[in-house]
């Protein structure tokens, strides 16, 4: 309240220090004459125009009274409903003996009375006789702001009725429908929507016509009882009450449509809203990033973050997990980073579904050093991961090859109170053992599975035979394939993918064992490895490869179509491995391995096994030489790419090197391009016309 005092007010007073009361008019000249110390003539230098005094409400009730907020206190009122024009206030000193009288006048003291009127109907018996006895000390002059101030302090909405029905028939008032508002306030804050539909119903029969609070309230009850389909339907009745749905309600059903599914007519409101500027909340946001994660779009839950940044809108730790998970999914670990970095900037502190989505994400995309450093924070600050998490761990370090870091991690688990390995914990730690051929490590972790109560599954024992091919153990390889009836497992088209491997990694005198469990278990199969094992005819093997190929799964075929290339090439096949890559070029299992241009022509080579690699080369060259033979004019530069993967750079590119040297070609390893070998046209040309010479020259 602002001090109606002239400049002439004694600066031995502190105004600071003094505090406002409504009084009387018969208070008036006691008040200046026991406060000041002045004559009462003097009172006219103050210029106090002082107006009708009685106790005044403070604040005035209306029928727009904001059903959002609680009802305003003394800080929230705003001056001109404090302060009337006939400067209605004076200060009164609150040292002064009069000030205690004055405050326990004022309605501040009423309204925590009030309060604590509310405290006492909450937690009465939900009956008439109790809730009447509490709201009976009231007393007779009751008023509707009373009223509105119990209803809005209220939680417990079994009583809130009761009470409800008690004001109603005292107060006989003419806006019945602001204490039905309150009311249903109570049941938003107890998020049980059956019960304040009820209330309505009760408002409808008795002929009180609902507002847009009304509605606004009901439609946020239905959102936070999570039934969205009934925030529809009080959108939907609006019209026909003549009430118009205002930017925030609108703001509301974007939400409520996004959760029940209708993303069409969701996302037309949040275009909508973008266009005219509604307010949405955090809520909604997180819905409708949830929504487009949802329908695939990726770009599209990105782009609702950046817009709620963009309208000043602050992102909470719920919004930041969810767009953490939502970019783990998509695959864009570097925009986890990001995301990451701006939330901890930004002084929010990560909670376990913060690193459990960091975890995922960097599991997934094999970023080991910061899934790493997530799971030491993790460690650190005594969170204990669960076993999915564990287990995207140690499938990132199968995947690597990271065998000390999985056993620390599976050592880990075991001592956890709360996540024991399980049969994806084992089978990732035989994976890790297998792929480097420990045997005696890989079968110590299938002991402890054992005893741990799980039985092998398809993944343990294609692991299994992958260790013992890579320890030249085949008679263990046939043990392992023979009891896979036992255990009732169907081998599947991985599993034959892995045992063709074994293969490749077999002497070619034990060959005939495997040719012939295969061939028991997978004619086909067997048909195609004994052609190859007792070299048989091209044409008839072209035939049943082609056979084969159709009955997989189109996921592996390329894989099959690798090894088989492989074991070709390793039996000095070659014939056959060029009909294998025709057929897989023809069905369009390779594609663009070749590449040509004006200034350039390319042998593309980072999807293909060694032994696809080289049989691609070697279909290369000889396309390279009927070209000359027909006259056609070579490119400038021709390249040769092995990728520049972990595995492929370390691998195809070293073995591609030695294998061109040996041809005594002119590729040349490219010093600013891993993975790329280039040689120019004349030299291209002068090898290629060496070469022809000399194989004519041995013919």
């Amino acid at each position: 309240m602002a001090l109606h005092l002239s400049s002439s007010f004694p600066h031995n007073l502190c105004p600071d220090k003094l505090l406002s009361y409504s009084v009387s008019p018969s208070h008036i000249l006691q008040l200046a004459q026991s406060l000041f110390s002045f004559p009462p003539k003097s009172l006219n230098h103050f210029h106090l125009k002082l107006g009708s005094l009685l106790l005044k409400p403070r604040f005035s009730l209306s029928s727009n009274l904001s059903l959002q907020d609680s009802v305003p206190q003394k800080s929230q009122i705003p001056d001109d409903e404090v302060t009337s024009s006939t400067k209605n206030y004076i200060w009164v000193n609150p040292k002064s003996p009069r000030a205690s009288k004055f405050r326990q006048q004022s309605y501040d003291t009423r309204y925590n009375s009030l309060t604590k009127v509310a405290e006492s109907v909450d937690s009465s018996n939900p009956t008439e006789i109790d809730v009447s006895m509490v709201l009976n000390e009231l007393g007779e002059n009751l008023l509707e702001q009373d009223a509105v101030i119990v209803l809005n302090n209220m939680k417990n909405p079994d009583t809130a009725v009761l009470a409800l029905k008690y004001f109603l028939k005292k107060l006989k008032s003419s806006r019945d429908v602001i204490l039905y508002n309150v009311t249903l306030k109570v049941f938003r804050k107890s998020r049980i929507h059956d019960g304040a539909e009820k209330v309505f119903d009760e408002m409808i029969q008795t002929g009180v016509k609902p507002d847009k609070i009304t509605f606004s309230t009901l439609i946020s009850c239905a959102r936070l009882g999570g039934v969205p389909d009934k925030a529809i339907e009080w959108f939907e009745q609006m019209p026909h009450f003549g009430c118009e749905p205002d930017d925030v309600i609108k703001s509301a059903m974007i939400d409520a449509y996004a959760r029940l599914g209708k993303n069409d007519t969701a996302l037309s409101l949040y275009d909508q809203a973008k266009g005219e500027n509604w307010r949405i909340d955090v809520a909604t946001y997180s819905t409708l990033i949830k929504t487009y994660t949802a329908l695939g779009d990726f770009h599209g839950a990105f782009k609702v973050f950046e817009d709620m940044k963009a309208v000043g809108m602050k992102p909470n730790l719920t919004v930041y997990n969810i767009i953490l998970d939502v970019m783990g999914k998509a695959k864009r670990p570097w925009m986890v980073k990001t995301v990451y970095r701006e939330m901890t900037r930004n002084g929010i502190a990560p909670n376990w579904p913060t690193y459990a989505a960091l975890i995922r994400a960097y599991g997934k995309a094999r970023y080991v050093e910061d899934a790493s450093s997530i799971y030491k924070e993790v460690k650190g600050k005594g969170l204990e991961l669960n076993v999915v998490l564990y287990n995207t761990l140690l499938s990132m370090c199968a995947d690597i090859g990271y065998t000390d870091e999985a056993i620390t991690i599976f050592e880990d688990m075991k001592r956890s109170e709360t996540s024991q390995p399980d049969s994806w914990t084992y089978s990732s730690l035989i994976t890790i053992y297998s792929s480097n051929g420990k045997v005696s490590e890989a079968e110590s972790i299938l002991g402890e599975m054992l005893e741990a109560g799980f039985e092998p599954n398809i993944f343990v024992l294609t692991s299994l035979i992958q260790c013992y091919g890579k320890a030249n153990q085949i008679d263990d390889v046939l043990k392992t394939f023979d009891r896979l009836p036992d255990l009732g497992i169907i081998p599947d088209d991985r599993f034959w993918g892995c045992l063709l491997s074994v293969m490749n990694q077999t002497p070619k005198e034990e060959l005939g064992k495997l040719v012939g469990c295969i061939k028991k278990a997978n004619p086909k199969l067997g048909n195609v490895v004994k052609l190859l094992v007792e070299e048989g005819g091209v044409i008839e093997f072209k035939q049943e490869t082609s056979e084969l190929i159709d009955s997989i799964s189109t996921d592996v075929r390329k894989a099959y179509c690798n090894v088989l290339i492989d074991l070709c090439v390793n039996l000095n096949q070659l014939d056959k491995a060029c009909e294998l890559l025709e057929l897989g070029l023809s069905l369009e299992i390779y594609t663009a391995i070749q590449s040509k241009s004006q200034t350039q022509w390319a042998l593309n080579l980072k999807s293909l096994s060694l032994g696809a690699a080289l049989t691609a080369l070697h279909i290369w060259i000889s396309d390279l030489s009927k070209a000359l033979d027909n006259g056609e004019d070579l490119p400038p530069l021709l390249g040769i790419n092995t990728g520049h993967g972990k595995h492929n750079s370390e691998g195809l590119a070293s073995v591609f090197a030695a294998h061109l040297k040996e041809l005594n070609t002119p590729f040349h390893e490219a010093s600013d391009k891993v993975g790329w070998f280039f040689t120019t046209k004349v030299a291209a040309v002068s090898w290629l016309e060496l070469r022809k010479s000399s194989e004519q020259n041995a013919a």
